[in-house]
């Protein structure tokens, strides 16, 4: 076989990241090379969330690790071959582990003639998919696992020993359940059911709004402690001064009769040395230790240390908490309580403002703006972080969202929480065992998140029942409801498309903030929010039509378009159902709205079935959100595609009389302003005079 001439030229010292920029402060040469059994590709992620990606190839059947590290050199520097782009970092990583499943299947096959893969056929293809159809579950898992497969014929001319046809051009290669070219859909993700994610919610604002200022004093009692005491431990210093300062520190345990910080049942001597301004080395004074242990006798030794401060804030008028405490491990210790704060913070902003994880990990000191009115009054925040998902840059792209109030006094709090000289607001924070060692100040991965939200529901329940609270954040079929990251952001969209209580998208008191997420939350990228809620507003719009029809609504529909709403709506409940029953099940409805959409938009004046060679709005509409039925263009008086509910006609009935307590003000409106509500007035009464009453 010959030898293609890309891979005849590899050398052991290639550099296998040479086209991607890397982490600030790493050089090339410090990079890994072709030669290397682990490939680093971590030093050219920039995403905070991820702390690296390897490729192992001592996993690889030593018969195909050559071939192995030559696709993967392919992919990450290699020149590209036709028609190819570039793969993502994380796409070669997550390949890369099913191309081990098949190289491993490969080199266990029995027949001694498989001596490469060259050497197969289309029947041991199949068989490999036979074997993917017992082993793995499901159907998106198996059609990662024949991409990869399609690897050694797609690079081919980088390899020593690839495969000698495309399988695509298989018969029987793939499954008909899958449909080339899907756009991937995020909102698979399981978001957070409403009775969880209320509770959980108020909690956090509860850390941010009401525990935040005491947390945030003890932090800043243990850093004055912790960092501003003397280091030299060698120095003698004066034995007068440390006894002085030290009766001054006991002093005060005795005023007010509180016992001294514990550890392990006997006085915390490192605690009362911090305290005192020294290092714990002043106790090797015997006389010292005495004088602790007199002062114990008498106001007695706590459980634990705690800090000096009197707790502020407040719930249900009573302070928060009793004491925070300087123990790594205690509910109440600072470790604990900072961290929950940051969670906090983080289930605000993730919730909040639609971004993904990887874009609140780049959150940095002074990435908040705010802007404020002529009065000085704020209005409008804005934050800027950066967007990966999408883009061509791999160091990510800015981009800017728009947020609410809640968000801001999140991350003015994270600027508080974080030590001076730290700039990205979710870094690991310095407290508990070990947070001052190798990986201080390092951003935390997505799962270290996840395992703290969980981890704050946890506290937060053993809290209420700490005191009877009746607000804990409830189990879900009797077990706690799992969080983690990606659930915000589809929450949020399901929450923009419909209102508490299940009504139909495009309520009043909901289109501001559906347009902040269109226009804002998706901030300059290109993967943005606006596609994620479309497709949750379209799936309510499909559960409320379901409604409609089951109640027999759209036959008693009037306006100009009555008839043709109910024979679209009586076809849509004909394909959604299944064997007489009505189908439920989300992802099934969601591919019945993309296929069979019947263009029936319910709003709070007119339910508008489009047709465009009708539309008065349709070319004005050009761009304008899901919400049919109530963006600005539309003209429901005049428009053929309207249609009337009875709640319709409440509406406009509700509108005269609007209009009729205007007209009887006192003093009187101006006479301008009054012909306008009359004709108004007028229009309504004419339209609705024309339009059979819905029944």
């Amino acid at each position: 076989m010959t030898t293609p001439a890309a891979a005849q030229g590899l050398k052991p010292e290639v550099f296998v990241l040479s086209a991607w920029p890397l982490k600030p402060g790493l050089r090339l040469e410090d990079t890994s090379r072709f030669a290397d059994s682990t490939w680093q590709l971590g030093h050219a992620v920039h995403r905070l969330n991820v702390r690296s990606l390897t490729l192992c190839f001592d996993r690889v059947p030593q018969s195909f690790r050559a071939t192995a590290k030559q696709l993967c050199l392919a992919m990450l520097s290699g020149p590209l071959p036709p028609a190819e782009k570039r793969p993502c970092l994380d796409t070669v990583h997550t390949g890369f582990q099913e191309a081990i499943r098949f190289l491993t299947w490969v080199d266990q096959r029995p027949e001694p003639r498989f001596r490469g893969l060259a050497t197969l056929t289309a029947a041991d293809l199949l068989d490999y998919q036979a074997m993917l159809r017992r082993t793995v579950r499901s159907v998106s898992g198996r059609s990662k696992a024949r991409s990869a497969v399609r690897w050694f014929w797609r690079w081919r001319d980088h390899l020593t020993d690839r495969l000698a046809f495309d399988p695509r051009h298989m018969d029987d290669w793939g499954e008909k359940s899958v449909r080339r070219h899907q756009r991937p859909q995020e909102n698979r993700t399981q978001r957070i059911p409403e009775d969880v994610m209320g509770p959980l919610f108020v909690w956090a604002l509860r850390f941010i709004d009401h525990f935040a200022a005491d947390i945030c004093a003890a932090d800043g009692q243990w850093r004055r402690q912790r960092w501003g005491m003397p280091v030299d431990r060698t120095t003698r210093v004066s034995e007068v001064s440390t006894r002085a300062a030290l009766e001054a520190t006991l002093d005060t345990y005795l005023i007010h009769n509180r016992p001294l910080p514990g550890w392990r049942g006997q006085p915390n001597l490192l605690r009362i040395a911090r305290q005192t301004g020294y290092h714990r080395a002043m106790f090797r004074d015997p006389a010292l230790r005495l004088l602790v242990e007199s002062v114990a006798a008498v106001v007695g030794v706590a459980e634990t240390a705690g800090f000096d401060l009197d707790i502020q804030g407040r719930l249900d008028g009573r302070p928060w908490i009793g004491e925070i405490v300087t123990s790594h491990f205690h509910d109440h210790g600072l470790a604990v309580l900072a961290r929950m704060l940051q969670t906090a913070a983080y289930i605000v902003i993730a919730y909040l403002s639609g971004m993904r994880d990887s874009e609140v990990k780049a959150l940095a000191r002074g990435c908040l703006r705010t802007e404020t009115d002529s009065t000085g009054k704020p209005y409008r925040w804005k934050v800027t972080s950066l967007s990966f998902k999408g883009e061509d840059d791999p160091r990510g792209v800015t981009a800017v969202w728009n947020v609410g109030e809640p968000v801001a006094r999140a991350i003015t709090m994270l600027e508080m929480l974080q030590p001076p000289g730290v700039d990205h607001l979710f870094n690991r924070l310095d407290h508990g065992a070990g947070g001052h060692k190798g990986r201080r100040h390092a951003a935390m991965t997505t799962g270290q998140t996840n395992d703290n939200l969980n981890h704050f529901a946890a506290w937060v329940n053993s809290y209420c029942d700490s005191l009877g609270r009746h607000d804990a954040i409830p189990a879900v079929n009797g077990r706690p409801f799992k969080l983690h990251t990606a659930q915000f952001r589809r929450t949020l969209a399901w929450f923009i498309a419909r209102r508490p209580g299940g009504t139909i998208a495009g309520a009043l008191q909901y289109r501001h903030h559906s347009i902040q997420v269109f226009e804002g939350y998706a901030g300059t990228s290109d993967s943005g929010f606006r596609a994620e809620v479309e497709s949750e507003q379209a799936l309510a719009r499909g559960e409320h039509l379901l409604t409609v029809i089951d109640a027999h609504e759209h036959t008693r529909l009037a306006g100009p378009a009555a008839a043709e709403a109910a024979r679209r709506l009586e076809e849509f409940g004909q394909r959604t159902r299944f064997q007489g029953t009505v189908v439920l099940d989300d992802r099934r409805l969601r591919r019945i709205m993309n296929r069979d959409d019947p263009a029936v938009y319910p709003g709070t004046y007119i339910t508008c079935v489009h047709d465009p060679a009708k539309a008065l709005c349709e070319r004005a509409r050009q761009g304008a959100f899901e919400g049919l039925g109530d963006h600005p263009q539309c003209q429901p008086l005049a428009c053929r595609n309207v249609a009337l509910t009875r709640q319709n006609t409440g509406a406009w009935r509700g509108e005269i009389e609007l209009v009729d307590q205007q007209l009887t003000r006192r003093p009187p409106l101006p006479p301008l302003l009054q012909h306008r509500l009359l004709r108004r007035k007028h229009q309504i009464e004419d339209f609705l005079a024309t339009t059979q009453e819905p029944s």
